[in-house]
């Protein structure tokens, strides 16, 4: 997505795009556990995805409190609350692995907890027994892994099973069925576009008339995705359960036999 407004547009759409003003972007990280990506510089306006701790934002104007910019990892545009927005100390080496982990005062699990990290969200952490420690607090070893390790696509899928539905949700506080394939990908060190429309078109390659869709393969619906997990059963995060859950393929397509083709296409990640 382009960083363009009536008013004003990020500096390398000059002399492409007409805007009055261009603006070069400011890099910043959020620190907050996560915050939601707004269309409008509102709390009341919908919100489109979501930007998880120390995720960067490219910032090009700051209006009422309010940053609009573009999330670096996928180019999303939107507005986040300026003030959750900073510089990090350092550069993070790990991410949390876990729907959610739990950050401590101190390294002992009995200690109180001050924070609440979503999956994704990351961190600069160094090794202090079986915990990191990072600026915020303590993180049990177990529930980060280092920035860059990989793990299977099914495999972190299949963590955030029951964790709620979130229209614009990438873990923070509950997921949307595209935001779960973006943060399956993003672990397995795969690049992901944001939306169920944009993976339908991007992400990696078409399965032919003849070929079974297996394992970790995307389907798509008219604006929903799901992973497969075998042969027969859908992972998707969805509104009609209001959760991420398993469930045949059949049944998803019946639900939807009303629409002229229920499944748009079948794509091989992996």
């Amino acid at each position: 997505m382009n960083a363009y407004r009536k008013d004003v547009a990020d500096i390398k759409l000059a002399g492409t795009l007409f805007a009055p003003h261009y603006a070069a972007p400011s890099r910043r990280r959020l620190m907050a556990p996560f915050a939601s990506l707004h269309a409008a510089p509102s709390s009341d306006s919908i919100a489109v995805s979501q930007l998880l701790r120390g995720e960067e934002f490219d910032v090009f104007d700051i209006v009422s409190g309010w940053a609009w910019g573009r999330c670096a990892h996928d180019d999303y545009v939107g507005y986040l609350p300026a003030d959750l927005l900073a510089q990090m100390p350092a550069a993070a080496t790990h991410r949390i692995a876990v729907p959610t982990a739990l950050v401590f005062a101190r390294p002992d699990i009995k200690a109180p907890v001050i924070a609440r990290w979503p999956i994704g969200a990351r961190f600069a952490g160094t090794e202090n027994g079986s915990f990191l420690e990072s600026e915020a607090g303590f993180v049990h070893r177990r529930h980060a892994l280092p920035i860059g390790a990989r793990r299977d696509l099914i495999e972190t899928a299949t963590s955030l099973i029951g964790q709620p539905y979130l229209w614009g949700g990438r873990g923070g506080g509950g997921i949307d069925c595209s935001g779960l394939v973006q943060v399956a990908c993003a672990f397995a060190g795969l690049d992901c576009p944001r939306d169920s429309d944009m993976q339908r078109e991007g992400l990696g390659r078409a399965l032919a008339q003849d070929e079974q869709a297996g394992t970790g393969d995307a389907i798509f619906f008219p604006g929903h995705v799901g992973l497969m997990l075998d042969g027969s059963r859908l992972l998707h995060a969805n509104a009609f359960a209001m959760a991420v859950t398993i469930e045949p393929l059949v049944d998803v397509v019946a639900r939807l036999d009303q629409e002229p083709a229920p499944i748009l296409a079948r794509r091989r990640i992996a």
